[in-house]
């Protein structure tokens, strides 16, 4: 996890949210089917202020000499991310939030078949996902790149899966991007097991291509 999420808030109110002056090469929204690769709505900051962006979801390393030279990372392991020499001066230097409005997550019966779910705040808020961020450049091409931070699954969220996104409160915001100085480390942890619910959804989701609002329309399962 995380491995593909909704973003269904307008632009210019995730600008407000964030009191973010927006990009002019914002994604598309909504989007019920956001998948690696593709861009997406991130919250950078310097010198205080904070801009609303476009980058590519899959973190590139620096030594890269194109985009697909190595495995696609899209998240990393809070436990290592200080260490890892793909995402250490990212921790330190370049981290962001990535937006969305809910994610999908897996479940397999004893035969295989992969069951999604759609994953939100009980609250109804965004969801806010500490991350990281990477401007890669090799000649021609240059991308700014992110990767979302996941932690262990709290207690109800593994009984869906043992991973989830480092998921920030409106007022951790200003600590993980640097703005009130060092010590973001312990947002680095599972959120409250009272943050989120989850619905199970049709399993057109498990196609990247599939789209449309349905993706996320509670599925009523067949009584006994």
């Amino acid at each position: 996890m995380c491995g593909r999420f909704s973003i269904t808030l307008p632009n210019d109110a995730m600008a407000q949210l964030f009191a973010a002056q927006p990009g002019n090469d914002l994604p598309d929204v909504p989007n019920f089917n956001v998948c690696p690769t593709t861009q997406v709505h991130v919250v950078t900051s310097q010198d205080g202020v904070r801009r609303l962006g476009a980058m590519r979801w899959g973190f590139i390393p620096s030594w890269y000499k194109k985009p697909n030279d190595g495995p696609l990372l899209i998240n990393a392991r809070s436990e290592t991310i200080a260490e890892k020499p793909a995402f250490r001066h990212a921790c330190r230097e370049r981290r962001c939030v990535m937006i969305a409005s809910g994610f999908y997550e897996w479940t397999k019966d004893s035969e295989g078949t992969r069951y999604p779910w759609y994953i939100t705040r009980q609250d109804g808020a965004p969801l806010i996902f500490a991350a990281i961020w990477q401007h890669w450049d090799a000649g021609d091409d240059a991308l700014r790149t992110c990767a979302c931070v996941t932690t262990g699954a709290n207690a109800a969220m593994s009984a869906i899966h043992h991973r989830m996104p480092v998921i920030l409160e409106p007022d951790q915001v200003g600590l993980w991007l640097g703005e009130q100085g060092k010590g973001a480390a312990p947002l680095m942890r599972a959120a409250s097991e009272k943050t989120l619910q989850w619905h199970r959804v049709d399993r057109a989701v498990n196609s990247n291509r599939a789209s449309g609002a349905e993706l996320i329309t509670p599925m009523i399962e067949p009584r006994e």
